[in-house]
């Protein structure tokens, strides 16, 4: 047995001992969800590790169908309640029914919180990836917004004080503490990597090549990225990008590739398999991201991974994920394109920073973050 499943049998003979033996989660969105992205991977990577470990696990979310409950690897997923009023109906049911005394919570907190505090003042854990703030302008209209970002960054931080909060980089744990909570209360456990992200330099791509990924969605700003890409075409006018992921922005980007005739270059791939994604990374020279607010830049780690260095923008959620000048370059919006251009026309950079991600991304193992997690809920039970 490895050193990282060790640690993780430890720690759930620890909840054992202390009388739990099962987790309630509360996230916005699962897996399925159309819009699901990392935070989701996040919690099904780690859930399927603590049911392996003997830790009943019940994740409850919303749902844009009908209620349902089913397993998967292992854990069981619960969906009920729309994505605006499952968080009335988590609260006002848990105001009403007694806890049982073996089960602890993950609060997963993804904009809105669930007021955990309220109804789990004890065996309680908050996952908080990345403070919202400009992302409600994209989600909400205006009046609507500043009451979001007033709820996230104003009035729920006073009842979290006391709570103990997880979140994926340093970068965004000094978001966090802005918000009024303790360091003291705050632990940094970066997310893993799949142990099938590897180098394959035979099957990189013998032209300059780059590749996207993510939902696509406005905070993702997948358009900013394809203006950068074509900025640094003017210089290596053999560019080609694969943008991989699907979501709301779907039209919007396609109207870009049209109205720029960029349909030669830039090829629209929407949701592929493990295997694919994989292909993709190995190909492509660059993994490019311009998005505005990342827990953690999942893309740039899995791609770092593969030996694919990364250029972004320069935001909380990608610092950690890119250690800037060692395993990718990060940049202010204004300096995407002509970072994108300086690298793509410096082999020997580019090599050393695609193995030093190699490094970088072989630190981390899922293994190994799920341990810290059950550790840290551990922690706060005891």
């Amino acid at each position: 047995m490895r050193s990282d499943e060790v640690r993780l049998a430890a720690a759930a003979e620890r909840l054992r001992v202390s009388g739990v033996t099962r987790v309630e989660s509360y996230a916005w969105r699962d897996l399925d969800d159309p819009d699901a992205g990392g935070s989701e991977l996040h919690a099904d990577q780690i859930f399927r590790r603590w049911t392996a470990a003997g830790i009943d696990v019940d994740h409850r979310t919303s749902t844009a169908e009908h209620a349902r409950s089913f397993e998967r690897n292992g854990y069981l997923v619960t969906q009920r309640g729309g994505r605006l009023d499952v968080f009335a109906r988590v609260i006002g049911r848990q105001l009403v029914r007694r806890r049982p005394a073996d089960t602890a919570t993950i609060e997963i907190w993804n904009g809105v919180p669930w007021f955990g505090p309220i109804w789990a003042r004890r065996r309680r854990v908050v996952w908080m990836h990345h403070v919202h703030r400009e992302m409600w302008d994209d989600a909400l209209p205006g009046p609507l917004s500043a009451v979001g970002r007033w709820l996230e960054t104003r009035f729920a931080p006073l009842w979290y004080r006391s709570s103990t909060f997880a979140t994926l980089s340093e970068s965004s744990a000094a978001e966090i503490r802005r918000l009024g909570i303790p360091p003291e209360h705050l632990h940094v456990i970066p997310p893993g990597v799949d142990e099938r992200y590897t180098p394959d330099p035979g099957r990189r791509s013998a032209t300059p090549a780059a590749v996207v990924v993510g939902r696509l969605a406005p905070v993702k700003r997948q358009r900013l990225a394809l203006e950068a890409l074509a900025e640094a075409r003017t210089a290596h006018p053999e560019l080609t990008v694969e943008m991989i992921g699907s979501g709301p922005e779907r039209q919007a980007v396609e109207s870009w590739v049209s109205a720029n005739e960029a349909a030669d270059w830039v090829r629209l791939r929407g949701h592929v398999t493990d295997d694919e994604l994989l292909d993709a990374y190995r190909r492509a020279w660059l993994v490019v991201s311009a998005s505005h607010a990342e827990g953690w830049g999942m893309s740039l780690t899995e791609g770092g991974a593969c030996g694919t260095p990364a250029v972004a923008t320069d935001i909380a959620g990608h610092r950690g994920a890119v250690v800037d000048g060692e395993t990718g370059v990060l940049v202010a919006d204004d300096r995407l394109g002509p970072a994108i251009a300086d690298l793509l026309g410096d082999t020997d950079r580019r090599e050393l920073l695609g193995a030093a991600a190699v490094d970088h991304a072989r630190s981390l193992s899922w293994t190994a973050v799920a341990a810290r997690h059950l550790e840290l809920l551990a922690d706060a039970v005891s």
